[in-house]
């Protein structure tokens, strides 16, 4: 953590001082554009008013050259002033990040977990204070959707859990790299995460100028017969007709063909929103060299064929020819005369065609650099995290030193569960760290099964199905009661643990609380059972000792562990440690006459 942040430290203070240096150049530039603007219109009305002699237009139009150079010089400036801002707030969120202040980003992916998520609501996974909101570093809605769609899926096999491994590893180092690969791809979006869905969109669908391919040929045959004819006729070589003639047909055809190339330009329209802003995004990809297999596969599926980025130059370069539409007093008299729509829209439907098919699968890769260098910046900032061994074995875990990875200071402690039927019955009193350690353990799998680091010295656990019961919500609006609402809950989690035997990992937080005493009891030690005669192993916390008479029926199988408090001096005090057995002392009396409710 030292490291990332004396490297934080160094380009926060590098690229303020970058941003001063372009700064004045950019104040430069734009004094200079200034001056050589008001020459030229000096030098022109000058000329004009016979105040100085007509050579004094060849000043006017070099001023005019003047400010065109400094203008795209200016340009460029702004451009590298915008990159070196977005370079240095990525490193501020990396100080932040590492000063536990990153509670407040903005994305939390509030809301995005599907009803009924098999843990997703349980694990912290979104919203505030969540493991989405402390990794989020994406670009682009694709890159977050897929960060998030890794949360909440397993991984399909260990294999690709390694692959993710290694590339996390390759990648932590690689802050430049990272850093330039969102800060270009969250340029292209400016204020919002950019989302090529609609781009794609346009890019897979069949042509709308089809019904118009008769005019493709005319579009470069008639303007040069209409134009050389204007010209002819203007030095009185030939009679105006054939100019008339050829711009009464271009403008029928213009009329003709007006619906299509409107139908073509709206889609093309709402779908490049920032799209053309890419090329310096994949150029990124493009320049980087990569060892792992997981890193030259993605980069060599962008590389087939001429690079990402320069099929992305030729884009914007049509488009750029296409935007002449916006300029409402040229566009109609240059369409007229040279059917300009035509020519450049049938051109922009011909990149569609030879390109726009694979344009998917650019999204696809850059969405998934975007994610592992979301991952692989928690490696860079937290090298202490260990990469966890993943296996397609039965269910099992084991855990040295493990803790809570959302927690600035976490207490860790060894979690075993060494093979399919395995259960912890963790007691304790209020606020001793039950379910603290089992959001942890869910936590820590989940991320061992996305393929992060996780916190712990080191891991063992197979690619399971993690499933919970903690966070149980009813709902007025469905007449569902509490009761109702976890028995709900408990039903998905047997199911699921029917589906996939010997392969589920279970975390269950006081189970059946909306029922009385008695009927919890038989209902929790059925449940355990039931779930560990189907292959799974889990936790269950639990303030009934009755339930821990199990591990006397199962010695093997299940284990009584605990947390506990003591009071010294008066003061309750926890120290989160897990320990075998069974709990000895309750605080919940204690706990009512702190917050100042007298009983007993």
């Amino acid at each position: 953590m030292a490291t990332a942040r004396a490297e934080y430290e160094t380009r926060v203070t590098q690229f303020r001082a970058e941003l001063v240096t372009l700064d004045r150049q950019g104040g430069r530039l734009a004094n200079l554009r200034t001056l050589t603007f008001l020459g030229f219109i000096g030098l022109g009305f000058a000329v004009g008013f016979d105040k100085i002699p007509r050579w004094g237009l060849l000043g006017a139009l070099a001023c005019l050259a003047g400010y065109i150079a400094l203008a795209v010089i200016h340009a460029g400036v702004i451009r590298r002033e915008d990159f070196a801002k977005m370079r240095l707030s990525l490193n501020e969120r990396g100080l932040l990040r590492l000063q536990g202040r990153w509670h407040d980003f903005p994305s939390t992916g509030e809301g995005r977990v599907p009803d009924g998520h098999l843990y997703g609501g349980d694990l912290d996974i979104t919203g505030r204070g969540s493991l989405f909101q402390r990794l989020d570093d994406t670009g682009t809605a694709a890159g977050e959707q897929r960060l998030l769609d890794w949360l909440l899926t397993p991984a399909q096999s260990a294999e690709a859990i390694h692959a993710r491994q290694g590339a996390v590893r390759e990648l932590g180092p690689l802050i430049d790299f990272r850093q330039t690969l969102v800060a270009e791809a969250r340029m292209a979006g400016k204020k919002d995460k950019a989302d090529p869905s609609r781009f794609l969109a346009w890019a897979e669908a069949p042509s709308t100028l089809n019904a118009i391919r008769w005019a493709w040929p005319i579009a470069h045959v008639l303007p040069v017969f209409t134009i050389t004819a204007g010209l002819l006729s203007a030095n009185d070589v030939i009679n105006a007709l054939p100019f008339w003639i050829g711009l009464v047909i271009q403008i029928a055809i213009v009329v003709a063909t007006r619906k299509p190339i409107g139908a073509m330009w709206e889609a093309l329209s709402m779908g490049e929103h920032g799209f053309i802003r890419f090329e310096q995004t994949f150029a990124s990809i493009d320049a980087q060299k990569f060892a792992g297999p997981r890193l030259l596969a993605l980069q060599q599926g962008l590389m087939e064929g001429p690079p990402v980025s320069a099929r992305l130059r030729t884009f914007a370069r049509l488009m750029g020819f296409a935007e002449l539409k916006h300029s409402g007093q040229m566009h109609p008299i240059i369409n007229a005369l040279t059917l300009w729509d035509l020519l450049v829209l049938f051109r922009i439907d011909r990149w569609r065609e030879t390109q726009g098919k694979g344009a998917r699968q650019w999204f696809e890769a850059l969405a998934e650099f975007e994610a592992l260098s979301s991952f692989a910046t928690w490696h860079f900032e937290r090298p202490e995290d260990a990469f966890p061994q993943v296996d397609d074995g039965a269910v099992h875990l084991e855990a040295v030193e493990l803790g809570h990875p959302l927690l600035e200071k976490p207490i860790r402690n060894d979690v075993t569960l060494s093979s399919p039927g395995t259960g912890l019955v963790i007691t304790g009193s209020n606020m001793s760290g039950k379910t603290t350690l089992m959001r942890a353990t869910g936590l820590n799998t989940v991320m061992a099964l996305a393929g992060l680091p996780v916190c712990a010295n080191s891991m063992k656990v197979s690619r399971v199905q993690v499933l919970t019961s903690m966070r149980v919500k009813d709902s007025l609006e469905r007449g569902v009661s509490y009761f109702y609402a976890e028995v709900q809950r408990i039903k998905t989690v047997l199911d699921t643990a029917k589906e996939h035997t010997d392969r589920c990992l279970f975390f269950l937080d006081e189970l059946f609380m909306g029922t009385n005493a008695k009927e919890r009891q038989i209902a929790s030690r059925q449940l355990l059972l039931m779930l560990l005669d189907l292959g799974a192993a889990g936790a269950v916390t639990t303030h009934d000792l009755s339930i821990c008479e199990l591990a006397k029926e199962r010695p093997e199988k299940i284990r009584n562990v605990h947390f506990r408090d003591e009071v010294k001096d008066g003061e309750m005090t926890f120290d989160y440690r897990l320990r075998e057995g069974v709990v000895q002392t309750t605080n919940a009396l204690e706990v009512l006459r702190r917050a100042g409710v007298q009983v007993g």
